[in-house]
């Protein structure tokens, strides 16, 4: 018989006793403090699962064949063993290994050729489960001194139906620590249902905190209209000062969440409410027309899996997985998408549809226009690709100047800190982190109670650089010390882009010249996403897209040296067309000494906008535009031996409706065929401007 527990940000929720064949558990009662009565694991208890991303019966069950690979790989001084259930093994270090190829991965931590640890960080919190003795070998030992205030007991949630000032009211839980007093507040706003994943919010009531969870306008138990993005600062403000107002409160509220429920936080400190004291914003959706759903005017139509998930009153993640994502993207115009795909429609949808031009409807959303001179002490986590990253680069741009934030940048979707590996992407085995729910804690602490934890004095920015796989500190974003990197597009002769054969070239070549290619909206090039998966910034070999004659593509020579990148990155082209709008996508991407070419950032613009989103404004044949196209963020060594490349295109099916180069845009019935030039050279000189470190 052996003895593990299993722990969450640093709290023991059960304990487990390991058989041959069998695994017992005396799981964690939060309501009382105690653990309940030992009973059989068996296949549908999920409270591990629910906690920590973990299968604690699967686990400890393979328990052998996790040592019989660590075994194996001793003996041949290997890198990598495979289970045969097909788990893949890497060594990490004397004592560690990762799991690598899957999402929420369950790391090994060993002693003499056994395993004594299982670690699983996710986003913004870790699990660990640890043989019984060995909890200072794990992060668990980072715990110790906050660990030695005692826990609270979770009073059951008491619902309140919360007044908003038009009078609607959201439905609303509130969770407080038994006898705790007055207490500052963690407040979660979401669209998927306040009973949902509420077990991963008692680990605030256990320290201490109430925690507030609600249903946005229009969502599950709440009134109103649902239309993203539109009532939040209002509503955001009003639930504030509803907190407040509690016998319960002593008026201080931190947010967290991610996603929509990173974007309410920015909203409700848009409003300036003097409440909000701190923010846990892991992965937070921008303004509408930088980052979701009109990233640079384009339609996402990657977020539409999104839209399916909250079309009705309750979420749904079935709506999600489809197999005909190819023929829903294609029905037009796009008020019937929605009608033919689901057979019903979708109100926030089709009004987003209506709403071409970035009007009062768009710009209410716009958090980081509505903020005036208030700032909140924010902890801001993202990932190089992050569906939402241009989301955090707003929110970079706006704390630019402002000292009490923190800011920690990974390798990471916009399921965050969860994964090795992406799509054919090797990650380093560092680039998880196990520290981040004590980051967000820490965070807590000293803006919500005041505590001289230390977490004001340690990096302002913590960012990890892929080619060579490391961590690194900064004292703010941009990095100081990086310099501007022009790379011009260039070619032996006209249309070299074309051909795969144009040039980035530090200097701007003297002669004009261009590259030409034929956009149909009927075969646009393809975006390498799965939209079942709803993630869409994700790296991507597309080598072998390419190879299509309307992507330009212009590589570096290979390099002599590594080469660092970090930062925002931007193209300024100019482009002519033979019709009044297109789309421009952009794409930095690193070719590795086999060719192949993995997607690091793009950008994407339709022209119309390029000057600014209120007002189209169209292109005439002949006349040659200017355009400014930001990308994602990144952090990136090109190796020695590598190539940088640079490609540009007018489409990106599966993220964006393909543009059909009408005055309609993406929501024309009619099609356009464009001939599009990119200038370059003379007075034409496109390029890209990138952060070299």
């Amino acid at each position: 018989m052996e003895l593990w527990n299993f722990y969450l940000s640093g709290i023991l929720y059960g304990i487990c006793e390991r058989a041959k064949n069998s695994v017992c558990h005396r799981p964690l009662d939060v309501h009382t403090g105690l653990f309940k009565e030992w009973e059989e694991l068996t296949e549908d208890e999920t409270w591990y699962l629910e906690l920590g991303k973990m299968n604690v019966r699967h686990i400890l069950l393979k328990l052998p064949d996790y040592e019989a690979g660590i075994s194996e790989v001793t003996k041949e001084k290997a890198a990598r063993f495979t289970t045969p259930s097909g788990e893949i093994y890497e060594r990490k270090s004397e004592d560690s290994f990762v799991q690598r190829n899957i999402k929420f991965p369950v790391d090994l931590i060993t002693e003499e050729g056994t395993v004594v640890a299982f670690v699983t960080p996710f986003r913004d919190q870790c699990a660990v489960l640890v043989k019984e003795g060995f909890e200072d070998r794990t992060i668990l030992n980072e715990w110790k001194t906050i660990n030695e205030t005692p826990l609270f007991t979770v009073k059951p949630p008491v619902t309140e139906m919360v007044a908003m000032r038009d009078n609607i009211r959201l439905a609303t839980d509130i969770y407080l620590p038994e006898g705790a007093g007055r207490v500052p507040t963690v407040l979660v706003r979401t669209p998927y249902g306040k009973t949902i994943g509420t077990a991963a919010y008692y680990r605030f009531v256990q320290r201490g905190y109430a925690v507030v969870i609600q249903d946005v306008r229009g969502r599950e138990d709440s009134e109103g209209e649902w239309l993203p993005m539109y009532y939040e600062v209002e509503d955001g403000d009003d639930t504030l000062n509803w907190i407040a107002g509690q016998p319960w409160s002593d008026g201080g509220v931190s947010m967290t969440g991610g996603s929509y429920l990173g974007y309410v936080q920015w909203a409700a400190a848009a409003s300036g409410n003097p409440h909000l004291k701190a923010m846990l914003s892991n992965v937070c959706a921008g303004s509408p027309f930088v980052d979701v759903p009109r990233r640079g005017g384009c339609f996402n139509s990657g977020m539409l899996a999104w839209a399916f998930l909250v079309s009705g009153q309750h979420a749904n993640p079935e709506l999600m997985a489809r197999d005909d994502w190819d023929d829903v993207l294609n029905i037009r115009p796009l008020e019937e998408l929605a009608p033919k795909a689901l057979g019903y429609d979708i109100p926030f949808l089709k009004k987003w549809f209506q709403h071409m031009d970035y009007d009062e409807l768009w710009q209410r959303g716009n958090w980081k226009e509505r903020t005036k001179s208030h700032r909140v002490p924010a902890l801001i986590m993202s990932g190089w690709f992050d569906d939402n990253g241009m989301g955090t680069t707003e929110a970079l741009d706006l704390y630019h100047d402002y000292h009490e934030k923190k800011v920690i940048l990974g390798p990471w979707m916009h399921s965050g800190n969860a994964s090795y590996d992406i799509h054919g992407f090797s990650l380093g085995n560092n680039a998880l982190r196990y520290d981040m729910d004590l980051i967000c804690l820490s965070w807590l602490e000293h803006y919500l109670r005041g505590v001289e934890n230390g977490i004001n004095r340690t990096p302002a920015v913590e960012y990890y650089t892929m080619g060579t796989n490391q961590w690194k500190t900064a004292e703010n974003w941009p990095v100081p010390g990086t310099q501007e990197l022009s790379l011009y597009l260039d070619g032996n002769h006209e249309n070299a882009g074309t051909e795969n054969k144009g040039r980035l070239s530090p200097d701007a070549p003297s002669a004009s010249s261009l590259d030409s290619y034929v956009y149909d909206p009927k075969n646009p090039a393809v975006h390498l996403v799965d939209m079942s998966e709803n993630e869409l910034e994700v790296p991507g070999d597309y080598t072998a897209e390419e190879q299509r004659p309307d992507i330009l593509c212009y590589s570096t020579d290979l390099l002599s040296q590594d080469l660092t990148i970090t930062g925002d990155a931007w193209a300024e082209l100019y482009i002519s067309s033979d019709c009044v709008d297109t789309d421009l996508v952009v794409r930095i991407t690193d070719v590795d000494r086999e060719g192949r070419s993995m997607k690091l950032a793009d950008g994407v613009l339709s022209v119309r906008y390029r000057n600014q989103f209120q007002f189209p404004e169209f292109m005439e044949p002949g006349t040659i535009y200017p355009v400014r196209i930001q990308t994602t963020k990144l952090s990136h060594t090109f190796l020695k031996g590598h190539r940088l490349r640079v490609t540009i295109t007018s489409s990106a099916s599966n993220f964006i409706f393909p543009n059909r180069n009408t005055k309609d845009g993406f929501n024309s019935v009619e099609m356009q065929v464009a001939h599009n030039c990119i200038h370059r050279g003379g007075d034409h000189a496109s390029r890209v401007v990138l952060m070299q470190e």
